[in-house]
């Protein structure tokens, strides 16, 4: 018996050992990441160093962005949406090719970009001019929808 509660207790201390270093090791990757928070959600500390997330957009910035009547195109994601990891990485190239600056708006971080936008679900790109949504497209659409939406409602910006 007193083996057991011994091995028990070792196996809780373990397990508390590593959330301690797991919880170290976020707050030391999220230090200096571009959301500006001291703690991240591990799916989008999993993205900070993947090439198709780079081009991230706060709350305050969008916000601005509008207020000021700017056009801009942003991508609605979450680091733990299927559909998003899929679409993105056929997305943001594509973007990239066509000379449009898609800037992502994580939900999972920012949760309140849900309300403020009217985003049902992700992925969802919407175009802004002037400030004002102009058209979205919502879900994981084949390159040729991206490259319809791009066409018809985005100008090289």
């Amino acid at each position: 018996m007193k083996k057991v509660l011994i091995f028990g207790g070792v196996v809780v201390l373990l397990f508390i050992a590593l959330t301690v270093v797991t919880n170290i090791q976020q707050t030391q990757k999220a230090e200096g990441n571009p959301y500006g928070k001291d703690r991240l959600n591990a799916a989008t500390v999993n993205l900070l160093d993947d090439p198709n997330y780079q081009n991230v957009i706060l709350p305050d910035e969008l916000a601005e962005r509008l207020a000021n009547e700017e056009d801009v195109t942003v991508y609605f994601y979450s680091p733990t949406c299927q559909f998003c990891q899929e679409a993105t990485p056929r997305l943001v190239p594509l973007a990239e090719e066509n000379g449009i600056d898609l800037v992502q708006y994580n939900l999972l971080e920012f949760e309140e970009g849900r309300n403020e936008y009217n985003i049902e679900s992700t992925p969802t790109v919407v175009h802004f001019e002037n400030g004002v949504e102009v058209e979205r497209v919502e879900g994981a659409a084949s390159n040729e929808g991206f490259q319809r939406f791009f066409d018809e409602y985005v100008v090289n910006e």
